[in-house]
């Protein structure tokens, strides 16, 4: 598979085109942003720890039957990823009411409902992702209701997969964005970004440690290690599974 140009250039990620037109590369930064890019940082390493975790969890979803963008790992920055049209929804999945969730519902940062909360956002940068009904969705000619339903129950799977998954590795997954797009070579909607610390809230179950990007826009430090934590506890369970 032969990287050819650079197609997107992202904050954090980089994205190549190949030499076939199904199949495109991804490459992980050092580059941390927060706040829609107000807050922007470099760490040495970084890239290659979100590439490693990200394709451990989305290689975890293809073998539990739901599909993603990811194909393989390349090196320690790039993984081969499935081309998609860009659907521009997210579906956050909170088994915990935190960050600015909490702040826009007047809670305790970290509230733990009886239920499990998805929220649809509209993934535009300009207007800061705001939140969307299903109604303004379909409206705006993002996604048809058949496939909001099918967006839902994809990440419903794949948040009760990914929360028994990390659970095993004493890891709590607070939430995690969900981004969706149409497969270029089969048409289906699937996963298509990240899923990382640098996308989910993930914290040390015993301790309450925050192992996530948190750590950046609180400035807690040790961004680097936790995701260091992450990747070994992950590693530890796969390789039992």
């Amino acid at each position: 598979m032969t990287k050819n140009e650079l197609i997107f250039n992202g904050n954090e990620k980089q994205v190549f085109s190949t030499d076939d037109p199904t199949r495109v590369i991804f490459r992980y930064k050092d580059v941390t942003t927060a706040y829609h890019g107000v807050k922007r940082a470099r760490f040495a390493g970084k890239g290659a720890l979100t590439n490693q975790i990200s394709a451990l969890l989305l290689g975890y979803l293809n073998d539990n039957g739901v599909e993603t963008h990811y194909i393989s790992t390349i090196d320690e920055r790039e993984q081969l990823c499935r081309m998609i049209e860009i659907i521009p929804l997210e579906v956050v999945f909170h088994n915990r009411i935190a960050g600015s969730l909490a702040s826009k519902l007047g809670v305790e940062d970290g509230m733990k409902p009886a239920n499990t909360i998805l929220d649809l956002c509209y993934n535009n940068d300009e207007l800061g992702d705001p939140l969307i009904n299903r109604d303004q969705a379909v409206a705006l000619k993002l996604a048809t209701y058949p496939e909001l339903d099918l967006m839902y129950d994809i990440v419903r799977r794949s948040g009760k997969l990914l929360t028994d998954l990390l659970h095993k590795a004493g890891i709590e997954l607070v939430d995690a964005k969900f981004e969706f797009g149409r497969a270029a070579d089969t048409g289906a909607i699937i996963i298509s970004d990240e899923l990382s610390p640098d996308t989910c809230r993930m914290w040390d179950e015993e301790t309450g440690e925050r192992l996530d990007k948190d750590r950046f826009r609180l400035d807690l430090g040790d961004m680097v290690a936790s995701y260091s934590i992450v990747l070994e506890k992950l590693k530890n369970v796969l390789e039992t599974e």
